[in-house]
């Protein structure tokens, strides 16, 4: 499997702290060795970072890890390759343009049985988690108006979701640079920092930041990730099938749905995709 971190803040934000933490996993502490991958948004742009190379040995990466590169939204992903070959092509997360934006993908899990629908939105890579993301966007490309508001769009994207989950493992995160959906078929955990702010220390490797040197008060910052990467703060670990829409740092919108343990190709559940304004 691979790992998932995200970020949602309502000011432009550096991840510098969390990345570090995360690309330990990235063949030191984890096993995640088979390449790696982050997206900055910046306004409408993104920059991204790639490399097939395990991120805990990577000059990249270690570049990465120390630029203040300010976001309100952010997509890291560190592989562990179990379908497509090891190269750049296969790295996550994936970029697509719709309606004028730029959307990024990044996904934990296995549907090596995965067919997509047909459309606009081809895989260049090999890898299921690739065509799940352009299955997503030639969906919501074909479903909604264009610049569709968030009800529709996230009804959209929890159906697509349970569906994916019904055939396997599906954890992702999914931003346009404005929101950041995010759902957990077996993992994933979050926590949202506010005033007032205090210290925090990684798991995987000895560095701590005092969060109140960093911030103004009224700076609300929520990292998502597959496993929390501190061992002094209390995360909130998502259940099976639950499903997050963050915005500015906040959820916007949340919900759960049945989702199997393993891949179950009998009963198909509707799901409940009515939206809540806090969870």
């Amino acid at each position: 499997m691979c790992e998932l971190l995200g970020m949602s803040a309502n000011t432009p934000t550096d991840l510098c702290f969390s990345f570090t933490g995360l690309t330990r996993r990235g063949g030191e502490t984890g096993p995640h060795k088979d390449g790696w991958g982050v997206a900055f948004y910046e306004g409408k742009g993104v920059r991204m970072f790639h490399d097939p190379e395990p991120c805990a040995t990577s000059p990249i990466a270690d570049f990465v890890s120390t630029l203040p590169i300010k976001s309100k939204n952010a997509i890291c992903h560190i592989r562990q390759a179990n379908v497509g070959n090891i190269n750049l092509a296969n790295t996550h997360p994936f970029a697509r343009e719709l309606w004028g934006r730029y959307w990024v993908f990044a996904h934990n899990g296995q549907l090596p049985q995965f067919l997509p629908s047909s459309g606009e939105y081809q895989a260049v890579g090999d890898t299921d988690s690739e065509a799940l993301f352009c299955d997503i966007m030639n969906n919501v490309r074909q479903s909604l108006i264009r610049d569709a508001t968030s009800e529709p769009l996230t009804q959209t994207l929890v159906a697509l979701a349970q569906n994916y989950a019904q055939q396997g493992v599906f954890n992702c995160l999914l931003s346009n640079g404005d929101w950041l959906f995010t759902f957990c078929s077996t993992k994933l955990a979050s926590i949202t920092r506010r005033a007032p702010f205090g210290p925090a220390c990684l798991k995987d490797i000895e560095v701590e930041i005092d969060f109140a040197a960093e911030t103004t008060p009224q700076d609300v910052v929520s990292i998502i990730a597959t496993e929390p990467l501190t061992n002094d703060e209390q995360w909130d670990i998502y259940e099976r099938g639950e499903w997050k829409l963050w915005q500015e740092g906040e959820v916007i919108a949340c919900g759960k749905v049945n989702v199997p343990e393993h891949k179950n190709e009998s009963e198909m559940v509707s799901p409940d995709l009515s939206l809540q304004p806090s969870c």
